[in-house]
């Protein structure tokens, strides 16, 4: 899927987000300003109202930012850290519920961590300045049977 524009990056994420249930865990990959934080901002605002796409930011020092709505969002940036202990630290078992979905940003960093929870993968890569190609794999049906109408 490519993206022609940072608000085409955001609309996708949202529309993914509004088809979300709970349960969900995404392993977002990519290059230093692939579009990650913008994707999962989609993500958060299609899931959770009150995550307005202009409340939505990168927790690269916090680690783990929060967002209340319909579904409990965690977003976590594991850029910075240092092992996959630092990772089970922030508590990424709790997070887990059928209340809640789980956005992973730089998660190739944590692998060895959410491998058993089959998560959904999506992977970001530049093709200009503007483009992006978005790579998305392991999607439940009630996603990838709604595929063509979010492009």
């Amino acid at each position: 899927m490519i993206t022609s524009s940072v608000a085409e990056t955001i609309d996708i994420g949202r529309k993914i987000g509004k088809l979300l249930k709970g349960g969900e865990i995404f392993a977002v990959t990519g290059d230093l300003g692939a579009g990650k934080t913008h994707f999962i901002k989609g993500i958060a605002s299609g899931c959770c109202q009150e995550a307005a796409t202009e409340k939505t930011t990168s927790p690269t020092f916090v680690l783990v930012n929060e967002y209340e709505g319909r579904l409990l969002i965690y977003h976590i940036d594991a850029y910075r850290l240092e092992s996959e202990k630092e990772f089970e630290n922030l508590g990424f078992d709790d997070m887990i519920s059928e209340d809640s979905v789980v956005l992973i940003e730089w998660a190739d960093k944590v692998a060895g961590c959410i491998a058993d929870t089959n998560p959904i993968k999506i992977d970001l890569k530049h093709i200009s300045e503007t483009k992006r190609q978005l790579s998305l794999s392991n999607l439940p049906d009630y996603i990838s049977e709604k595929l063509h109408d979010i492009k």
